[in-house]
């Protein structure tokens, strides 16, 4: 039989929020707990939770205080966070298009110089890695990919930048991410997809998930064009690969 997991600690999160937390850094198996708790949640809801947001080392669980309190909640958390993760029978896979470099990818050569590389070889790893969506988060869409190889980590940039366009595919870290929408970043920039991992009016707005596997793909500025105008009516662009 297998022994129960540790005990995550449960933090208030104001009065109708519990942050159940099961580290302190950003840590593989911490997530896969993290995730497990809220696929438990998903398939046994308990009366009076509202809203799970998953990230990489906690879960934050929203809760109606009149229909549950504190220490019921938090009793019935724990012991499904201290139950044995179940493995994932079915994991939706992404194909992610990406041009590198060059105007897209702004950051890549300085990248190369500093890690004593060649952008092509900078390439060559990001494509190879196979990666995980750990959470979704900062904004809208930003998708958090855990798997990056070693040797392409590199702490964020020390002047981060006010604007960085949408679809940036980026290294900050122990990370590499996709940012959906323009915004600041301390990120390298490597590349750009035409990917819109969230998108309002489409359904689903948000296309990828905690816990979904993506590799990317190399492509040249021209298709990114045709895969932007694509995606811009709403096309999905990223290809859902069968195992």
């Amino acid at each position: 039989m297998t022994a129960p997991l540790p005990p995550p600690r449960l933090l208030p999160s104001g009065d109708a929020a519990i942050t159940v937390e099961f580290g302190r850094a950003i840590d593989e198996w911490a997530n896969r707990r993290v995730l497990a708790l809220d696929r438990a949640l998903a398939d046994t809801p308990i009366d009076g939770v509202t809203e799970t947001v998953p990230t990489y080392r906690s879960l934050l669980v929203h809760y109606d205080p009149v229909r549950i309190g504190f220490d019921e909640l938090g009793e019935r958390l724990t012991a499904l966070a201290r139950l044995p993760i179940q493995p994932t029978t079915e994991v939706r896979r992404w194909r992610i298009p990406v041009v590198y470099g060059g105007e897209y990818g702004i950051d890549l050569e300085d990248l190369a110089r500093t890690l004593n590389s060649t952008p092509d070889d900078i390439v060559a790893r990001h494509v190879a890695g196979d990666y995980r969506v750990a959470m979704i988060g900062f904004t809208p869409g930003f998708s958090y990919l855990s798997g990056l190889d070693d040797s392409l980590q590199m702490p964020r940039r020390q002047n981060p930048r006010l604007l960085t366009p949408s679809g940036a595919i980026s290294i900050g870290g122990r990370q590499t991410g996709i940012q959906c929408l323009a915004g600041p970043s301390g990120w390298h920039l490597i590349g750009r997809t035409a990917v819109r991992t969230y998108q309002l009016h489409r359904d689903p707005v948000f296309l990828l998930e905690p816990g979904d596997a993506v590799t990317f793909h190399a492509v040249d500025s021209r298709q990114f064009i045709e895969q932007d105008r694509a995606a811009a009516r709403g096309e999905f662009v990223a290809k859902l690969v069968t195992p």
